[in-house]
C-alpha cells in the first residue's frame, strides 16, 4: 500500500482534517467512523468523503478568484466606434 498522502501546503493539515470530519458528518457518516475508523470504511464512503472536500475546496477557491478579479474592462467609446463594422 502507498505511503499516506501529505499535503501541498503542510500547514493546511489542520484544517483538511477539519473539512474531512465536516464533511463526514454532513454525510451522516461521523458515528460509523468513529465506530469503525476511517480504515474500516468501504471505498465508496470515502470516496464520497473525498469528492465532497474537492466540490468545497473548489467552490471556495472560485468565490476568492471571484473576489480578487476586477470585472472585465469595457473601452472607451471611441475605441468601439474604430472598429470596423461587419458587412451584412
Amino acid at each position: 500500500m502507498p505511503g499516506r498522502k501529505r499535503p501541498v501546503e503542510p500547514r493546511a493539515q489542520a484544517g483538511l482534517e477539519h473539512l474531512k470530519d465536516e464533511v463526514a458528518e454532513d454525510l451522516g457518516l461521523d458515528d460509523d467512523i468513529r465506530r469503525r475508523g476511517w480504515s474500516e470504511m468501504t471505498t465508496r464512503e470515502t470516496g464520497a468523503v473525498g469528492g465532497n472536500m474537492v466540490r468545497r475546496m473548489v467552490g471556495g477557491a472560485e468565490e476568492e478568484l471571484a473576489r480578487q478579479t476586477p470585472p472585465p474592462r469595457r473601452p472607451p467609446k471611441e475605441e468601439e466606434d474604430r472598429k470596423p463594422k461587419p458587412r451584412p
